[in-house]
């Protein structure tokens, strides 16, 4: 019974994974990424609310004169 030669599965098996490698390797550089998110402005809408409109004095209680 002849024996089975194995002398040249390494460089196979390199060569097969370098293959696959380069292979991954140019597949995946050819995909079209999204951009990452720009930040948003965001401007805020100022309304006069009735209550803007009147002066109000709050008294708060460490605001008052000792007694």
């Amino acid at each position: 019974m002849p024996q089975l030669d194995t002398s040249t599965w390494f460089i196979t098996i390199i060569s097969s994974l370098i293959t696959l490698f380069i292979f991954f390797q140019l597949k995946i550089s050819s995909q079209n990424f999204p951009l990452p998110p720009s930040p948003k402005i965001l401007t805020t809408k100022t309304t006069k609310n009735p209550w803007e409109l009147k002066w109000t004095k709050i008294y708060l209680p460490h605001l008052l004169p000792l007694q």
